[in-house]
């Protein structure tokens, strides 16, 4: 079982949050939540005599696993913040160990065995609840250097609470989807529709589209015509896209997936087509910007995502938004350390630098005021059209069938009574 180490004297500068036992999760010693902001001159000495509490208290090697995104840009950018938080704790011998998991998958790997997973990992918001109902999230209590209510947008933030409780650090806001296109292809009118755009798409033989067999892009079209996906507090989900709506949506979506030019790529199959040259426009994310600006040099372009037609009007499809967290493990060997790592690598200084490797989107206001993209401008445009992903496990596989029953041309009634059955299986 993991030890946590922190100091009486760093609990009682901080006035908060006590971490005691062997693998026990943090306890409240104060009503007390305030926390240590450096913007104020008290409140920053406070700062620094708790981090020198922390030190005082340190003895041996402080090992700390982290876990984060498999990508190239992702592990490079980390494996660099994390030495530069070392560099500035000379005095204490630091094991940071970096592992890659993706972030799709963090919940289920950490949950596997929440003991011996990392002890700070980044996640999505939809996994939130789940974590720290299984008591894998160490509640944010306070911090060191400082506060993420004056430093990162309110949204974030919040997303970041279960109960009124704070159980992560925000570290990006652009985990969505829009439109990438090249502009020397196509124009603006182009990519306003799908239609437009699979026509211009055939015309010039290339190719464009969205992974239709991904619950996560198939509900963009079917929120989009005014269908409706809810989960209920038990984890299972409501659905009717087996309605007079959700009929006609499916249909349409059939009839552009259709096109000869309408590609249904996963990510890995996107990239090798977007080498070639064949995939003019794509519904993607901010973590494949660097590959669709390289592809389209300087025809590269963002926007939101197209219209599409159902019952002869016109519909803007729609998205799924989020953001992403660090969060430190309720069993986290070093559990002061921890926190102090995760709030180095969310602060405003390390989210630019991120930013500048991946693409993605800060949640610190100052960060975000100096990102500046194609990608992010498309974001938000974007983001009047799309809602926080939250929706039970029962919908992931339901949908994956009904999105290739579209692709195959097998739209029917039946079809999408079987897939909402599915969706709306009880949770057991």
């Amino acid at each position: 079982m993991k030890r946590k180490l922190v100091s009486a004297l760093l609990v009682s500068t901080m006035a908060v949050t006590a971490f005691v036992g062997c693998g026990s999760k943090a306890e409240e010693t104060s009503e007390s939540t305030a926390t240590a902001n450096s913007g104020d001159a008290s409140e920053g000495a406070s700062s620094e005599d708790a981090i020198a509490n922390l030190i005082a208290a340190t003895e041996g090697t402080v090992n700390i696993d982290l876990w984060c995104s498999e990508t190239e840009q992702y592990q490079t950018v980390m494996k660099k913040l994390c030495d530069d938080f070392a560099a500035q704790y000379p005095d204490v011998d630091f094991n940071i160990t970096l592992g890659a998991v993706s972030e799709a998958d963090m919940k289920d790997r950490v949950l596997e065995d929440v003991e011996a997973a990392a002890d700070v990992f980044v996640f999505p918001d939809d996994q939130l609840e789940a974590l720290v109902k299984a008591g894998a999230l160490n509640e944010v209590a306070a911090q060191y250097t400082y506060d993420m209510n004056e430093t990162d947008t309110p949204a974030t933030v919040e997303a970041a609470q279960y109960d009124g409780k704070q159980y992560g650090y925000p570290f990006t806001a652009s985990n969505g989807y829009f439109l990438y296109y090249d502009k020397n292809q196509l124009s603006e009118e182009d990519v306003a529709s799908w239609e437009a755009l699979t026509a211009k798409a055939e015309e010039l033989g290339k190719e464009v589209g969205c992974e239709t067999a991904n619950g996560w892009y198939l509900y963009g079209f079917f929120q989009g015509a005014g269908c409706t996906l809810t989960e209920n507090e038990d984890q299972s989900n409501n659905c009717d896209w087996n309605n007079e709506t959700g009929l006609a949506a499916a249909e349409s979506l059939q009839s552009i997936a259709s096109s000869k030019a309408y590609k249904s790529y996963g990510n890995d199959d996107l990239l090798a087509n977007l080498n070639d040259g064949k995939v003019v426009a794509y519904v993607s994310g901010t973590w494949n910007v660097n590959a669709f600006s390289e592809a389209y040099g300087d025809g590269y372009a963002a926007t939101k995502l197209p219209t599409f037609k159902v019952n002869g009007e016109d519909k803007q499809m729609a998205s799924y938004s989020g953001y992403k967290f660090v969060g430190v493990n309720a069993y986290a060997e070093n559990t002061g350390w921890s926190m102090l790592l995760a709030e180095y690598l969310t602060n405003a200084t390390s989210q630019e630098a991120v930013y500048e490797a991946t693409g993605e989107g800060p949640s610190n206001t100052e960060a975000l005021a100096k990102a500046s993209s194609p990608a992010l401008d498309a974001l938000a445009a974007q983001s009047e059209f799309a809602q926080l992903q939250r929706v039970g496990g029962n919908y992931w596989s339901p949908a994956e069938s009904l999105g290739k029953n579209i692709l195959d041309g097998k739209v029917s009634q039946k079809v999408l009574d079987d897939a909402v059955a599915g969706i709306t299986q009880p949770v057991e």
